[in-house]
């Protein structure tokens, strides 16, 4: 455990999980502007779950060696990867279960100190439907890849709480 512990002690390991949050916005993004795929609401607000987990990264960065900033980290980290599989557990039902009665909203519903369709429309205002299950790779859904991609924030979260909230011992 103490290769894992000096891992997460590290600026490396919590730049990695950035750069993994940012590639999948790269992602999206590439999709949206360069395939013309574009988002509903349902994928807005995973982008948002996205940007939380690399905001929690962020954090991280900030001083991996100070506790503190590490298990805020961790929180704001496991609390994105929950509320973004959740999300898109919902958005893979209602496109793998299309019901007239269970659709998504045209317009994203964010909080008013923090209209990010209005501060970057670009990237956070849906144009697309939520039923729509426009791409897949190896018969597996966007959607489906995003619930793989939640889970292993999640197992790679478990596996590296107890290192990271378990304070590094000095060598004498």
């Amino acid at each position: 455990m103490t290769g894992l512990q000096h891992f997460c002690h590290q600026r490396l390991s919590w730049t990695v999980l950035f750069l993994s949050g940012l590639g999948l916005e790269g992602a999206a993004l590439y999709f949206q502007y360069v395939m013309e795929y574009d988002p509903c609401v349902m994928c807005v607000y995973i982008r948002v779950a996205v940007l939380g987990i690399m905001l929690s990264a962020l954090v991280g960065l900030l001083n991996p060696k100070f506790w503190v900033l590490r298990l805020i980290g961790m929180t704001g980290w496991i609390v994105s990867t929950v509320w973004g599989a959740k999300l898109a557990f919902e958005l893979n039902d209602m496109q793998i279960n299309p019901s007239p009665f269970a659709t998504c909203s045209f317009f994203p519903e964010f909080p008013a100190f923090m209209p990010l369709d209005k501060w970057l429309p670009q990237v956070f205002s849906p144009t697309g439907m939520c039923g729509e299950s426009v791409w897949s790779f190896m018969s597996v859904s966007m959607v489906q890849w995003t619930i793989i991609g939640f889970v292993v924030y999640g197992v790679i979260w478990f596996i590296m709480l107890l290192p990271a909230l378990t304070p590094k011992r000095s060598s004498k």
